[in-house]
């Protein structure tokens, strides 16, 4: 192989590497090269790589020049293929501008061997450039390749989505920087605050775009299209092959947290609409969720799952719970609705005669005739009164008889109840149908056949009831309703 003229030197190093701190930036893996073995060969790197001093020129050699010497008579055949398509890099780097620059700046000390070989090396013991040597020469205070200034990656860097040859294997093995092992880091006000810290025309931080793209943040951020500066990203599917773990704060890990987490979410969840969609608060809270979850964005196509909860007992609940949770319940029903309903308390409390005593207290049998007037509670839910109340009262000898005065059967307890029993039908007529049908009330109250005494209370308003609901005053009046 005849040998070229030397050429004047160019320097190619290379400024920052693509998020590999310390790791050597090869282009693909082309057919290995034994560079020291070709010592004696060559005098000039520009012989083969002759695109670093010509525009238009390729970097690597053809097969042909190789075969000039390694024809099967000077040397043995070998299959050099020089590699073609698109730097398998982030960089944002050309040989040819970046000598410009170096001689604009009168730097006339240029040398392939200042990025392409360690101090010291022999000739041609070559290598790919590497992080550190780039960053002690541009920036030579700098700690380290991967904790440089936000606003010096653009500068050596195309955003991930841009380095379209970059493979899923490579974006995978990008390591984090030193401030990614932060225990708080994945918190809102650190990390969030660092992607805002954008300068110039940026949305987001620079840092960020260089091994991030939207669809990294959109996999825990469930409000994603929200927040400008995930928006500010580019799309691509590529960036999920970083790892990525959505972790609970530091907050969620506190004993206490099950008690604090409402008061924490506010009115309108916005301390939780990053990682939690409304069906993660649905898990524990169900139908009856309260206002803040009700806020948060539903999950949905396009929108990350975000946390996933799993109902747990509160600390409250320990072994003897059972035995004294109905005080509690009774006391602030709405805690227990939060997670429970109905039928949940009716697989143990279902009154059915073989656990009758299982939901009302002992001795309840005594008293329970005021707590079906005054409403304490509403029996309806559980009884069908029209027979459950007359399964036990028939058999008692507690039956209506209808009497006008004096013992009423079932009105035992109040003999002139007769007298007063109006207030107690408006006040709960539930109770009353339980035994007694229309016919009954029509014996004494109705103005076509019956008594003529008038149901009616003082004030009752006639025309407000007519449009409100005019079949009610069929029943008693027939078509000749009296106006007033």
């Amino acid at each position: 192989m005849s040998i070229v003229n030397p050429r004047a030197l160019v320097a190619v190093s290379v400024l920052l590497l693509a998020a590999a701190g310390g790791v050597r930036l090869r282009q693909g893996t082309p057919p290995p090269f034994d560079h020291p073995k070709h010592a004696k060969v060559f005098v000039n790197c520009a012989t083969c790589h002759a695109g670093v001093t010509e525009a238009g020129t390729p970097v690597f050699p053809e097969a042909a020049t190789c075969s000039g010497c390694h024809d099967g008579t000077i040397s043995t055949r070998v299959d050099w293929r020089p590699r073609t398509g698109p730097r398998i890099s982030n960089l944002r780097f050309d040989h040819l501008s970046h000598a410009a620059v170096r001689r604009a700046a009168r730097d006339t000390t240029e040398r392939c061997t200042d990025c392409h070989a360690e101090r010291g090396a022999g000739w041609m013991q070559v290598h790919g450039p590497s992080a550190p040597q780039c960053v002690s020469c541009h920036l030579p205070l700098a700690a380290g390749h991967l904790t440089v200034p936000d606003t010096a990656c653009t500068t050596c860097h195309l955003p991930l989505a841009r380095a379209t040859a970059l493979t899923r294997e490579r974006i995978a093995k990008f390591p984090a920087p030193p401030s990614h092992q932060d225990s708080r880091f994945l918190d809102a006000e650190v990390h969030g605050a660092e992607a805002k810290n954008a300068t110039g025309s940026f949305k987001v931080a620079q840092s960020c775009a260089t091994c991030h793209a939207r669809d990294f943040c959109s996999a825990c951020h469930v409000d994603a299209a929200l927040v400008p500066a995930i928006q500010a990203l580019e799309p691509d599917p590529r960036s999920l092959a970083v790892p990525q773990k959505l972790v609970a704060p530091a907050s969620h890990g506190t004993r206490d947290f099950e008690q604090r987490h409402g008061r924490l979410a506010g009115n309108d969840g916005a301390t939780c609409r990053t990682c939690h969609t409304q069906q993660s608060c649905f898990q524990c809270h169900g139908a009856d969720a309260p206002k803040a979850a009700r806020a948060l964005l539903a999950a949905g196509a396009g929108r990350s799952a975000g946390a996933q909860t799993v109902a747990r007992l509160p600390s409250s609940h320990t072994p003897q719970w059972k035995d004294g949770h109905g005080p509690i319940a009774s006391a602030s029903m709405k805690s227990c609705t939060s997670c429970h309903v109905r039928d949940f308390c009716l697989t143990c409390h279902l009154p059915d005669p073989g656990r009758r005593a299982g939901y009302h207290p002992a001795s309840y049998l005594t008293r329970h005739p005021a707590d079906a007037y005054t409403r304490a509670g509403s029996c309806t839910e559980c009884h069908n009164t029209g027979e459950f109340c007359q399964s036990c009262h028939n058999q008692s000898g507690m039956i209506a008889k209808r009497t006008l005065l004096g013992a009423g059967g079932y009105h035992d307890g109040n003999r002139q109840f007769f007298v007063g029993h109006g207030q107690a039908a408006r006040q709960s007529l539930e109770s009353c149908v339980s035994c007694h049908i229309e016919r009954d009330c029509l014996t004494c109250h109705s103005v076509v056949r019956g008594r003529g005494f008038s149901p009616h209370g003082p004030g009752f308003d006639s025309e407000r009831m007519l449009r409100k609901n005019p079949q009610l005053c069929i029943a008693c009046h027939g078509l000749a309703i009296p106006r007033r």
